[in-house]
Parts: structure tokens; sequence; C-alpha cells
């Protein structure tokens, strides 16, 4: 079975999810099972995107895109510069 790529959106909507449910009564397992992951993956979640809401978490998106997007161009410099010699 495929593994799902949870979008940084999700993934914060899916912890305020548990967020809410563990208060109301729901243990941090039942709630963690509701919304489709492993404990290990809502506690590493928690980590990641714990203290971020939606309206901070796209400048972080953008900064890391923006980062991949430099290191793409300097290995196609390189690479070019490695073919021409």
């Amino acid at each position: 079975m495929p593994q799902k790529k949870h979008k940084p959106e999700e993934i914060i909507a899916k912890l305020r999810q548990v967020g809410v449910s563990v208060p109301q009564g729901q243990s941090v397992g039942e709630a963690v099972r509701s919304i489709g992951v492993t404990q290990n993956t809502y506690y590493r979640w928690g980590k990641e995107y714990g203290g971020l809401k939606t309206d901070r978490l796209r400048p972080v998106v953008a900064c890391i895109e923006t980062e991949y997007l430099v290191c793409h161009v300097e290995f196609e410099i390189r690479r070019r510069r490695s073919i021409q010699t």
C-alpha cells in the first residue's frame, strides 16, 4: 500500500484535531487512529509542526522551496561545468 504524502496544511489540521479530541476525554491513541496515522507519526509531526499555525507555515514552506531551488541551480551549474571540461 503506497504511503500518503501529507501536505503541511493537512498535518497542522490533523494535529489540531487531536489537540481538540484529547481534552474532550479521548485517549491520544484513539485520537491519533481517528486521523489515520500512527502514534510515531503524530509525535514526529508534533516536533516538526507543533507550534506552527497555517498563516506562519507559508513563509516556512516558501523558504524551504527557495532553498531547494538554489541547491538545484547550483547542482546544474556544477554538472554543466563538469560536462564542459
